[in-house]
């Protein structure tokens, strides 16, 4: 489909892994009880254990189980990928997560004692037998291995089973280009959508979910919550990307969203252009003036709204263990 969002220039694969060294690896369980999944960022492609990434979160609703934002909030640093899953399925991908960092520092030839592992969620009970918890460590391994810079959207992964706007919700992408005195940067966001009403639903300023709710009479209250992971090459402080992520809520407003009491609005961001070594003394680092943080916002809140849209274009109809089924945008608007 043919769409764009906003103004500025995209990515090659318009996707958070125009970041350069950025990767994502899915692993979908797919069954007649489970509709759910793993999704799991790479930041980088070295050890990011001993070249720590500068990072930041921001919460902007919290009703959710995300693991591993304190420690962000404290150092400003990521030290792991980041792991999508469902609200229940947290404990267990955390445990798997802290495995594969455990078994990587071995395979490099050092141990580690503590370590941080970022696990965010959203909630999928209403497709998903959610109870009997379908993602452990063999399905985080398998979205490890599998990963790569082009990648499915839509249902798949952590996006098997959420709901956008009342239709099929899940997995997005979108980036944009920013210029600083002739050096190019992206700002890449990948999303897990699961938050919304369809009442509510509004494309290029068009209320297109109040007709669609006359044909299909769905409509909910706004919640179930939406993960938006910010990964960029442009040298920022933890305080800068900060302020850049939040504004990834524009993308989510100006979808129809006024973010709900049951929604958990999360939003984790990281930045590869400055390392941050385990040890040493004083550091050499490099970030944007002030003055180019308007540029930076727009293309979080561009490439959030196009990565919630792209998540329900992407997505196919599915069918949840109960029967309940969730429609597909693209069978209603075609851009």
């Amino acid at each position: 489909m043919d769409y764009h969002i906003g103004r500025m220039e995209h990515g090659p694969r318009n996707a958070i892994t125009d970041v350069a060294g950025v990767r994502v690896g899915h692993c979908t369980v797919d069954n007649e009880r489970h509709k759910t999944g793993v999704t799991v960022i790479l930041p980088c492609e070295d050890d990011i254990f001993r070249g720590k990434l500068v990072a930041a979160y921001h919460v902007l609703n919290g009703f959710g189980k995300t693991a591993g934002l304190m420690q962000i909030g404290e150092l400003g640093t990521l030290e792991t990928p980041i792991a999508l899953t469902n609200t229940l399925n947290v404990g267990l991908v955390h445990d798997a997560m802290v495995e594969y960092m455990c078994r990587q520092a071995e395979n490099l030839g050092y141990r580690i004692s503590s370590v941080n592992p970022v696990v965010c969620e959203c909630n999928d009970a209403s497709l998903n037998d959610i109870r009997h918890r379908a993602v452990g460590q063999a399905e985080v391994f398998a979205a490890i291995d599998s990963a790569s810079a082009d990648f499915a959207l839509g249902d798949v992964g952590a996006g098997k089973g959420m709901t956008c706007h009342d239709l099929k919700g899940g997995i997005g992408t979108a980036s944009r280009i920013m210029t600083i005195d002739g050096e190019r940067f992206t700002i890449g966001v990948l999303v897990l959508t699961n938050h919304g009403c369809l009442r509510d639903l509004t494309i290029g300023g068009q209320n297109v979910g109040a007709d669609i709710e006359k044909r299909i009479r769905e409509d909910t209250p706004d919640e179930g919550s939406c993960i938006m992971i910010v990964g960029t090459d442009l040298p920022v402080t933890s305080r800068q990307l900060g302020r850049i992520i939040r504004r990834c809520s524009v993308g989510t407003a100006r979808l129809g969203s006024y973010i709900g009491h049951g929604s958990g609005e999360v939003m984790v961001g990281f930045s590869t252009a400055n390392r941050i070594p385990a040890e040493g003394g004083c550091l050499n680092f490099r970030c944007i003036h002030e003055s180019h943080m308007d540029d930076a916002f727009r293309a979080a809140a561009e490439a959030t709204e196009e990565a919630v849209l792209r998540s329900m274009l992407e997505a196919k109809p599915v069918t949840g263990y109960s029967g309940k089924v969730r429609r597909s945008l693209s069978e209603f608007w075609q851009g």
